[in-house]
């Protein structure tokens, strides 16, 4: 290192450098991909700074990041270590108490521990596009490096509250607005520093100690924040203590920083935090397939079979994603339906602020076509069919596909349910044949499972999982099974609820249950919503092979029956109308007179009893479907029910929780609940093991 009184550049370590330029120290952070908060960056920081105010000529210190961000958070890799000093709160501190003033520089995401960085530093500057925000909410956790003490300070405390209880970035600009920066510049960040320097040297920026700065008291944002969030959030924990620490910035530092780290320590220690840790690895862990060394192939034009309700997802979030896509449908009527449906798609992708209100109109005219033959499709580079669940249609239509398609095309199938292998057999090239499970509504749910069948080839389940990629959304890879992960799974464990039903438990008792347990909806109302009808369709196809010793409860079906669908045809196990969502009586009858005709005697059934037997099942059913090799990990199987299914995120999926409630005891459960349906009620083979074992899901994750 070279000596203080030198100029130039002087490297602290591999990732933080000092560039002196007379009286102006620019210290740059270079640790890609996204100069993550690491200890070598905080070591670095620390030393430069200790450097720098002991040398009389530095007058300021810029701080700028090299590549594509400024610090954009914590470095995920020391996630579950303990941590090594300098800590950030204490280099946030060091920043803050720092004899010369510091600026910070902000580009790219400036997120969590970057952020709280920033605003330790005496002044800020962001280029134009950047976006800041403290997602620590979404792990469970709070700022814990000042973030709830000083954002409070430069912003107040509505505007702060709004930031670390949401945990979703702002622009620059309202970032401008609100305080926590003091200008928006444009040029390279080095260059941006410099200026910024030189405008604090000249009096043209403002320089000041964050916590110098006085909270004006705002007791009615605190208390409309801890309403909204009884009302939005009252399960989760850490966004309730949140509002606590941004309370707490009304104290002197010291005292606020103090509240602040017993708050953060509480959401460290609470079962939430690891859930929503291990939700956040997850996301990322699935795309670790065998086939992920193979070449995925050039996609550029899709090709979409059915203007239905899937259908037209399917093709919204191909356009969305920049795709040139063909929809076919047996007749005009059937296209105008669909078009009209992509148009009320992008619609509200205008409307969220995903899209520009220009460019839907130009999608709609230069992106989309139909036709009402398949031959339509024969330059696609990927054909997704998306029609009814019958395996005689889908391999008639695979069969013209095999005559028509391109070599080299990819034929997928959106089939919930149906054997891919029989699918692809209607085919010359197996190879080129996968499942594409998207879940309604298609442009707007993130998970895709990649269904891989005996002879897909690899390039082929590659290629699946960079158009997930594409379209943004999240791949989990699945073998072939009646439903593969998900709705096999939820098949199972829609049983446990109908027993339930059976016994006793109204429908209405049962989704409060598992909606108070964290769920956004309960069973029957996902069985509404999604129609009826589908599982109606299953229980048919499925009746010639159910085994006698299975219990079977026709009450859906007899729903069905009346015509009664769920949401879409008015009345299901639920009545929608003018008059809002009420429980149908019609239903109840029918639940009623299925109970007489089978003897049961209706018994009332706990909260607690309803939940432990729900996600038992659940459980239960995901063991048997990774003890078969249809998910890979325990991980693909929380990812799929995280993202596709709606289980609550602080849970951190079905096989997360297994682990919080042990595998002895679930064995414990099963063996009880056995002793009334012994058929229903089994311990598969891997639960056993893992119960006489000790071990662990989360264990076989890291042994993959």
């Amino acid at each position: 290192m070279k000596s203080g009184s030198e100029t130039g550049l002087t490297g602290i370590n591999d990732v933080v450098s000092i560039d002196r330029q007379g009286g102006i120290a620019l210290v740059a952070l270079n640790n890609p991909p996204v100069n993550a908060a690491s200890h070598a960056v905080r070591s670095g920081l620390w030393q430069a700074i200790e450097t720098l105010q002991n040398e009389p000529e530095i007058k300021v210190i810029a701080i700028y990041g090299e590549g594509r961000t400024f610090i954009a958070g914590a470095d995920i890799r020391e996630f579950g270590k303990p941590p090594r000093d300098p800590w950030l709160p204490d280099l946030c501190n060091f920043i803050e108490d720092c004899k010369t003033p510091v600026v910070c520089v902000l580009h790219g995401t400036t997120l969590g521990g970057g952020l709280e960085v920033a605003l330790a530093s005496h002044a800020r500057v962001a280029l134009a596009g950047t976006k800041v925000g403290l997602p620590e909410v979404s792990l469970g956790i709070l700022p814990g490096a000042g973030g709830t003490q000083r954002a409070p300070r430069l912003a107040g405390i509505k505007a702060a509250l709004d930031l670390i209880t949401s945990g979703k970035p702002i622009s620059a600009n309202q970032a401008l607005e609100q305080g926590l920066i003091d200008q928006i510049a444009d040029g390279a960040p080095r260059e941006v520093a410099l200026t910024a320097a030189r405008e604090l040297l000249d009096g043209e920026l403002a320089s000041r100690r964050t916590c110098d700065l006085t909270v004006e008291d705002d007791p009615q944002a605190l208390t409309a924040m801890r309403d909204k969030l009884a009302k939005t959030q009252r399960l989760l924990f850490s966004p309730h203590k949140c509002v606590d620490a941004v309370e707490a910035s009304r104290l002197p530092r010291e005292e606020g920083l103090k509240e602040e780290r017993r708050l953060f320590n509480d959401c460290m220690d609470s079962p939430q935090r690891g859930g929503l840790v291990h939700a956040f690895f997850a996301e990322r862990a699935v795309a670790k397939v065998p086939e992920a060394s193979a070449t995925p192939r050039d996609i550029r034009k899709i090709g979409v079979i059915g203007g239905g309700t899937m259908g037209s997802g399917i093709a919204t979030a191909a356009l969305l994603a920049g795709f040139q896509v063909t929809m076919t449908e047996r007749d005009k009527a059937g296209l105008d339906r669909g078009t009209s449906t992509i148009g009320a798609n992008l619609d509200g992708a205008v409307k969220r602020g995903k899209l520009g209100a220009g460019a839907r109109d130009e999608i709609l005219s230069s992106k989309l076509s139909t036709a009402t033959e398949l031959d339509a499709l024969s330059d696609a580079d990927l054909i997704i069919e998306a029609v009814f669940e019958d395996m005689g249609v889908k391999r008639e239509i695979f069969g013209t596909l095999d005559k028509v398609a391109r070599q080299g095309a990819i034929l997928a199938s959106n089939t919930s349910y149906l054997d891919i292998d029989q699918i692809a057999a209607a085919t010359s090239r197996p190879e080129d044949v996968i499942g594409l499970h998207f879940f309604s509504p298609a442009h707007i749910m993130r998970l895709m499972e990649v269904v891989v069948a005996e002879k897909t080839g690899a390039d082929t389940v590659a290629t699946g999982f960079a158009l997930a990629k594409k379209l943004k959304k999240i791949a989990v890879r699945s073998g072939v099974c009646d439903g593969f992960i998900g709705n096999r799974i939820m098949t199972f464990y829609k049983k446990a609820a109908d027993y339930m039903m059976m016994d006793g438990a109204s429908p209405e008792e049962i989704d409060k249950a598992i909606t108070g347990f964290g769920f956004a909806m309960g069973p029957y109302q996902v069985a509404d919503l999604a129609g009826l009808d589908i599982s109606w369709a299953a229980n048919k196809r499925r009746a010639a092979t159910r085994p006698a010793e299975e219990r079977y409860i026709p009450i859906a079906d007899e729903i069905c029956e009346k015509g009664w669908f769920g949401r879409k045809t008015g009345q299901g196990f639920y009545i929608y109308d003018a008059e809002g969502t009420r429980p149908n009586p019609a239903a109840l009858a029918i639940i009623d007179a299925e109970r007489a005709k089978a003897g049961v005697s209706p018994r009332t059934f706990a909260e607690d009893e309803i939940v432990s037997r729900f996600i038992t099942a659940m459980i239960l059913e995901a063991t048997r479907v990774l003890q078969e090799g249809i998910a890979l990990r325990p991980v693909d199987i929380d990812a799929v029910f995280l993202f596709g299914y709606g289980f609550p995120r602080f849970r951190g999926g079905p096989m997360h929780t297994a682990d919080q409630i042990g595998a002895a005891e679930l064995v414990r459960r099963i063996e009880d609940y056995a002793q009334e349906d012994a058929y229903y009620w089994q311990v598969p083979a891997l639960l056993r093991n893992l119960a006489e074992s000790g071990g662990t899901f989360a264990e076989m994750n890291e042994q993959s």
